[in-house]
């Protein structure tokens, strides 16, 4: 008895297909997921176990074996449970094997047999969208970001399917089939850019050629570095850039919530404004950049089309011959742009607003002194 089903991996924040098989031959009952599994997916093998037991199904004592292919591509996360348990039910003949011909499932699984949200579901949406899969099945908590792409792309659509428990997975293919429509994007309005957390432009005085730079950084995409002793408000003045960029566009928006999707931050109906990354000077190379098997987004990704504030305090003598020392250096970046370059002072592709001096890795830089001065 073989039955197979098709799920999608995570590889950084983009989605990979995967395809499960699952076989139940004559044997000794045992369990075993090949495929190079991480510890997370051989663990899957318990968890499913109990909560086809426990949503009242019978699990068969035999030899079990499910198979996740491509077979040379690395699996990871619990993202994989509702799949196996799928294949496994049909395989059996619980559930309708030709209705999962069709469907892709992406879903984590409690012991009593609830189904849990899994980090990615937008980007798994799209790439089920992109291959004409009819329906995507996932947690009810992820429904509105998987059914995002249909929604913006037009045409065929992916039928987003939410269940909240494993039972749910017998009304597939029926007239009482749960399904979750999103009319589209929420959009942040330009009066509510002030109240938000990162507070208002407004409340930035003085400073003219400050306000100035930051106008012109927010129309063009610019890169800032801004120099000046402490207190003289450069954290306050990035924090407000943000608040005066223009609107995401619908690929932005999208852009910036698969991001977050991936790295696990759950995703509403809620207004969508673009973040603001403040990490802290004693990130390291990884959480900045990312990195990691498997690999995982970093400040710099997570800032996709926003501003990046990051902190460093220049070494003495780093400074340009005849330049005012300065205890702190803040580096808004509006784009992804190479944090490794930009840690070794590079700053080609920065706002010029006053001319610098001759040095070392100083050749064109573009900076903003600014006055301690009490406006």
């Amino acid at each position: 008895m073989l039955a197979s089903v098709g799920t999608f991996t995570l590889t950084g924040v983009e989605a990979r297909e995967v395809t499960v098989e699952v076989d139940i031959g004559s044997g000794l009952p045992s369990f075993s997921v090949v495929g190079l599994p991480d510890a997370a997916v051989r663990e899957s093998r318990e968890r499913v176990r109990a909560a086809v037991q426990n949503s009242g199904f019978k699990f068969p004592q035999q030899r079990i074996t499910a198979s996740l292919a491509p077979a040379d591509l690395r699996k990871a996360g619990p993202g994989f449970d509702l799949a196996i348990a799928a294949a496994l039910l049909a395989a059996q003949g619980t559930i309708r094997a030709d209705v999962l011909s069709d469907c892709a499932l992406a879903a984590e699984l409690a012991l009593d047999g609830r189904v849990r949200p899994v980090p990615g579901a937008l980007a798994m949406a799209e790439r089920a969208t992109a291959r004409g899969v009819g329906r995507i099945v996932v947690a009810a908590e992820s429904a509105y970001e998987a059914g995002l792409p249909g929604a913006l792309a037009g045409g065929v659509r992916t039928r987003v399917v939410p269940v909240e428990r494993l039972a749910d997975l017998q009304r597939l293919g029926g007239t009482d089939e749960p399904t979750f429509t999103v009319q589209g994007l929420r959009r942040q309005q330009p009066d509510q850019a002030g109240q938000s957390r990162l507070g208002d432009m407004a409340d930035l005085r003085g400073q003219p050629v400050l306000r100035q730079a930051l106008e012109v950084a927010a129309a063009g995409g610019h890169g800032m570095v801004i120099l000046g002793p402490p207190g003289a408000g450069k954290s306050m003045a990035a924090r407000r850039l943000p608040t005066i960029m223009p609107e995401l566009s619908d690929a932005e928006a999208v852009e910036v919530l698969r991001i977050s999707s991936a790295c696990g931050q759950p995703q509403s109906d809620t207004p969508v404004a673009r973040p603001f990354r403040a990490p802290h000077h004693t990130i390291s190379p990884a959480g900045l950049v990312g990195g990691g098997t498997p690999p995982r987004p970093g400040e710099v990704t997570l800032a996709h089309a926003t501003v990046c504030l990051c902190h460093w305090t220049l070494r003495r003598g780093a400074m340009p011959k005849g330049s005012a020392s300065t205890d702190n250096l803040a580096a808004s970046t509006p784009s992804t742009a190479n944090a490794e370059g930009s840690k070794k002072t590079h700053w080609r592709n920065c706002l010029s607003l006053e001319s610098a001096g001759q040095g070392p890795g100083w050749d064109g830089i573009a900076r903003l002194r600014m006055s301690d001065q009490a406006p």
